[in-house]
């Protein structure tokens, strides 16, 4: 399976209009690539592995509730964002890149997808003065420096069964970047959720910012 029924097959309580928007991911990402190029040319077949389903290994540690907010910071093309604001309707999601031209992607794939609950916006996170629930990511930096930009983005007061921090999807050995912070910190293995090869050093690092 290397399209959207992956999609379904790991997640299997979508809806028709959810199944609908994750199938449509496939052809819109090809066509933007083609004029701007937000994924790598040889990736672009494996999509919705290696981008989509990714972006949902968030989903499996945590479940956004109705009227949360989260901040994507260095989207890129969309990722993690679009596929968690497709799986959480009721969840706000700002995503924000300091390239212009990957922001223009990512309005136009919500835009043809019917996603109402995406702003995007072309700017960096550290001058962002709004604070979210959760701060999410896909290695757009060392967890130390990351979290310098962010931990300040985030709500001090916790509705969810995780506290409020930084959800970062990351791959290989971690140990030693994340004991640079010298903060608490869990790691979850994707392998644990997805049988995929592409999974094998893939994991999900949660930082709480207030502990």
């Amino acid at each position: 399976m290397q399209d959207a029924e992956l999609i379904s097959h790991y997640f299997p309580q979508l809806t028709e209009r959810q199944k609908n928007q994750f199938a449509q991911l496939g052809n819109l990402y090809r066509e933007w690539n083609d004029k701007i190029n937000v994924i790598s040319r040889k990736d672009v077949d494996n999509l919705y592995v290696n981008h989509v389903l990714h972006s949902l290994g968030i989903a499996k540690v945590m479940e956004f509730k109705s009227g949360a907010s989260v901040l994507d910071v260095g989207t890129g093309g969309g990722f993690p964002g679009i596929p968690l604001a497709i799986l959480f309707p009721e969840t706000k999601f700002h995503l924000v890149d300091s390239i212009g031209k990957k922001i223009t992607v990512v309005n136009a794939v919500a835009e043809a997808v019917g996603l109402t609950n995406v702003k995007a916006e072309q700017i960096r996170a550290e001058q962002l003065k709004a604070k979210y629930d959760f701060v999410v990511s896909r290695a757009v930096t060392r967890m130390k420096e990351f979290y310098g930009w962010v931990n300040n983005k985030v709500k001090s007061e916790s509705v969810h069964t995780l506290d409020n921090g930084i959800l970062y999807l990351k791959g290989g050995d971690l140990d030693e970047e994340m004991n640079e912070l010298k903060k608490r910190y869990s790691m979850y293995d994707l392998t644990d959720y997805f049988k995929e090869e592409f999974f094998e050093t893939k994991k999900v690092v949660y930082l709480p910012v207030f502990n």
